[in-house]
């Protein structure tokens, strides 16, 4: 039997932040849409947005009571990945716990990240 691998996964504090972004939007959202693209001297860079509903091809993830949307050309960057909320005495900002991410430059703006290999999931369950 193949065992299904979670898309995205949140902590505590990525799903409080996300209830509070929810509850401050101007007009009716039904979460976050979360992807990524090209850019940044890594070459990728993480991308949010709220999100009205679904859009065809979507994965959706439903977690600690927040939705979720991850953008189908995402999917492979973000399998596996632990999304949370850090504070500091300088910043508040989301970050990923991404296991395919292989290096972020100096500045924290960008990753390089590998997609998962979807015939090595099936490999090892």
């Amino acid at each position: 039997m193949l065992k299904s691998f979670k898309v995205l996964s949140l902590t505590d504090a990525a799903a409080d932040r996300i209830k509070a972004i929810i509850a401050d939007a101007e007009k009716p959202i039904a979460g976050l849409r979360v992807g990524v693209k090209n850019g940044g001297c890594a070459g990728m860079s993480y991308t949010m947005e709220y999100a009205e509903g679904r859009n065809p091809g979507e994965d959706m993830v439903e977690d600690r009571g927040v939705t979720v949307f991850v953008d189908p050309k995402a999917l492979l960057f973000l399998l596996g990945t632990e999304m949370d909320f850090k504070t500091t005495k300088l910043s508040s900002q989301f970050v990923f716990n991404n296991p395919n991410q292989t290096s972020s430059c100096g500045c924290g703006e960008s990753v390089a990240i590998t997609p998962a290999n979807p015939e090595a999931l099936r490999a090892s369950a």
